[in-house]
């Protein structure tokens, strides 16, 4: 597992990576904006231009076909554009939009026509020759431009030798002024022969070479703001303006645009990294504060207060997960937090254990003052005057004296095995242990006692099926005694106990049941303290109250578990799971 420190260098290392690709990502997305800006920018000046170097660009050749994106085909219709790609031979292979009285095929003639007058019949015509895939491909965009149909409507009714009619001016002015435009004529050098409707303050009596050009570059504009026509004879100019002035052709500089852009840029980075620069200070250290807090608190020695539950809410999620901005510590905040629940287990363990250990003296005082009062008495009586005493009456001291005694010397005897599997290890000297054996012979014990009577013995296995545990074979039968014993001691004559052995998965158990009184819940939550004696027993007197303490601790010894279930006037069965050898 990744250490913390080394977690943290590298988490400080990535956000720094991660914050420098979003700033560069800000940077070209910044660039490609403007970039798309300007691309805009130029096609709004000329819509035919622009889609078609966009579409030249992205159009892909391949195996004699043109994969197109299929935005060009709403955008070509809805600018009232049609797209032709035409091959080598003349041949077109891919179309949009295309109107019905332009072809299929062209020949050289008509290629060469469109190259030079940049029309076809009654379209204008803009065109690009892609000499860069396997063969050369010319792409053709084609439109109908309104003012230029109403340019050559004006100039066939109202022209007189390249000129404007003078009788005609009049109407040819308010006509002029209903589309909001006006008309200059001009002469090959480029002066202004006539001006009809309002012209722009700003014109010149007279266009550079240059300007004619570009007035050229743009004629048919589909933008339909200004567009001309040639006399035959090629001495007069018919230039049409709709609201547009000579300088709108003249592209204004983006830098400005640019420059204030990337200023926002910046502006917006720098934000962001202060942005950036609480959250990691506020982050970073809300952890230690915790951290102060939870010494603070077992500094003074309340661990059951250390992670307070206000503390948990703000540490860990309601499915137990920790939140987000604490993950990066989870080893140290986990490792604290069982260490709280350690030490304040540790503290309860030691109190418990102070309680117990105190009820261990008082009940062991109490259990031996009881004998021993009687010895004494019986031992004062008899120094006093023995010759008063009936033989029988003698027998009977004799019999309560020993009785008193036995019971001390097991209650000794279990405090030495209590102190023997604290001490040592109880699987010292394990082997592999056939457990319907050993079961078996304890059993057999206990139906050949003479002394034991009105108790029926029942032993349940599987014959042909071994159980095999890996344990130690004394500790094993003192546990068969004190399960099979408790279920005698506290149980009337007539009862049945029925022993079963048997192996499920990787487990083998063994169950002690039989048909007695039972016991209550709170006896069976006890049953396995150190001395404690059941209160349903008739006899709660008797008996050490460790025998099944020590059989807890035998069981545990051997890596298993036991439980109890009973309910009062229904019997009791107890339950010993143990883990079965690799050799079962």
């Amino acid at each position: 597992m990744m250490k913390v420190q080394n977690r943290i260098t590298l988490h400080f290392i990535l956000q720094l990576i991660l914050y420098s690709v979003f700033v560069i990502i800000a940077l070209l997305t910044l660039v490609f904006i403007l970039i798309g800006r300007m691309t805009n920018e130029e096609m709004k000046q000329n819509v035919p231009v622009g889609a078609l170097q966009a579409v030249t660009s992205e159009a892909l050749y391949e195996n004699g076909s043109i994969t197109l994106n299929k935005y060009w085909d709403s955008f070509l219709v809805k600018h009232q554009l049609w797209l032709q790609i035409i091959n080598s031979d003349g041949k077109v292979i891919h179309t949009i939009n295309k109107p019905d009285d332009v072809p299929e095929q062209y020949n050289l003639k008509e290629l060469r026509e469109i190259k030079e007058q940049h029309a076809y019949g009654s379209y204008f015509i803009e065109s690009e020759l892609d000499l860069f895939e396997a063969e050369p491909l010319l792409y053709l965009i084609g439109y109908k431009s309104p003012l230029r149909q109403q340019l050559l409507q004006w100039y066939n009714a109202y022209e007189q030798n390249g000129r404007p009619d003078e009788t005609a001016i009049t109407a040819l002015e308010d006509e002029l002024n209903q589309i909001g435009g006006y008309l200059t004529i001009i002469n090959h050098e480029g002066k202004k022969l006539y001006t009809i409707g309002k012209e722009a303050d700003n014109d010149s009596n007279e266009l550079k070479p240059l300007e004619l050009l570009a007035i050229q570059d743009r004629n048919g504009d589909h933008s339909g703001q200004i567009t001309m026509h040639v006399s035959e004879d090629g001495l007069n100019t018919w230039i049409l303006h709709k609201d547009r002035d000579m300088n709108s052709y003249v592209k204004q500089p983006i830098f400005s645009d640019i420059i204030r852009s990337f200023g926002i840029a910046a502006i917006a980075i720098l934000a962001l990294s202060l942005l950036l620069s609480f959250w990691l200070g506020y982050r970073y250290s809300q952890p230690l504060i915790l951290f102060a807090g939870w010494f603070n608190r077992m500094e003074s020695g309340n661990y059951d207060e250390v992670l307070t539950a206000k503390d948990k809410r703000k540490v860990f999620r309601r499915n137990g997960k920790l939140r987000t901005r604490y993950r990066l510590y989870r080893e140290a905040i986990h490792n604290f937090y069982e260490m709280a629940q350690r030490l304040a287990q540790t503290e309860k363990d030691r109190q418990r254990l102070e309680r117990s250990r105190e009820q261990w003296m008082s009940g062991i005082s109490h259990d031996l003052r009881t004998p021993l009062s009687t010895i004494q008495g019986y031992a004062y009586i008899l120094e006093q005057s023995p010759e008063q005493w009936s033989k029988d009456e003698l027998q009977e001291m004799g019999r309560m004296i020993r009785e008193k005694g036995d019971f001390m010397l097991e209650l000794i005897t279990d405090f030495s095995y209590i102190n023997q599997l604290k001490q040592t290890d109880a699987l010292a000297g394990a082997r592999p242990i056939e457990l319907n054996r050993l079961v078996r012979h304890a059993i057999i014990k206990y139906v050949n006692d003479a002394t034991l009577t009105g108790v029926d013995f029942q032993y349940e296995d599987d014959e042909a099926d071994a159980v095999i545990i890996q344990g130690n074979e004394l500790w094993l039968l003192r546990l068969m005694d004190n399960l099979i014993f408790n279920a005698i001691k506290h149980n009337a004559p007539g009862i049945t106990i029925t022993t079963t052995v048997e192996k499920k998965e990787h487990s083998a158990f063994i169950s002690v049941a039989d048909n007695g009184q039972g016991m209550d819940s709170d006896t069976q939550a006890m049953l396995f303290e150190r001395y404690y004696r059941g209160t349903n027993s008739e006899e709660s007197s008797s008996g050490s109250g460790l025998g099944m303490s020590i059989a807890k601790m035998i069981v545990e010894a051997h890596h298993g578990n036991i439980t109890v279930k009973s309910q009062i006037n229904q019997g009791t069965i107890i339950t010993v799971k143990f883990p079965l050898s690799q050799t079962n």
